[in-house]
């Protein structure tokens, strides 16, 4: 499932500090900017509203970190799950195989990113595109959910990323505000 919300400008952090694990407060109140401790803190409600409904947990979930920083949830193995956040979008995915979600908000791309981050396929297709930052996002979110998925997290080369993806499906949304892709296992 994937749960979104895409209005975390509203949240109330004191109310949500008080809502979470200590572990997820003391990596929210890290961030120096408020909007930080807030995606921080929406992404984990995100996830404990999706463990509620799907799983019948109702303890806020503790993390352990396989190598590469990806996170799990202690004691529940059958459980994956993926958080992503931009601007004031935040994205959790939860399933019971692995998972990997991006999202991202409209921003300003330069032909330098663009260059390195996509292979001459993917620039043809943003080239081409009757707009480009869509399709560029659409790009950019699917190569980091599947990295995601992976467990490889953002790498050097960038550029092969979908290339070596034929055994990846991607589910990819676009709305005005924000573009995210999930990516499971075929």
């Amino acid at each position: 499932m994937i749960y979104l919300n895409d209005h975390t400008e509203l949240l109330d952090i004191d109310a949500a500090l008080n809502k979470v694990s200590e572990q997820r407060r003391e990596q929210a109140l890290k961030f120096a900017h408020e909007s930080g401790r807030r995606l921080s803190l929406a992404v984990y409600l995100l996830l404990m509203e999706g463990l509620q409904k799907e799983y019948g947990i109702t303890e806020p979930p503790e993390f352990d970190y396989l190598k590469g920083g990806k996170p799990v949830i202690k004691g529940h193995p059958e459980i994956y799950f993926s958080f992503s956040h931009s601007g004031t979008v935040a994205l959790c995915a939860i399933d019971s195989q692995p998972v990997g979600a991006d999202v991202e908000t409209p921003r300003k791309i330069t032909p330098s990113l663009i260059n390195y981050t996509m292979n001459d396929e993917e620039q043809a297709l943003i080239t081409s595109a009757p707009e480009s930052l869509p399709a560029f996002l659409a790009l950019w979110t699917r190569k980091e959910a599947a990295l995601k998925l992976t467990g490889e997290g953002i790498r050097n080369d960038l550029k092969s990323v979908l290339t070596n993806a034929e055994n990846i499906v991607f589910e990819t949304k676009t709305t005005e505000n924000y573009i995210y892709s999930i990516a499971r296992f075929r």
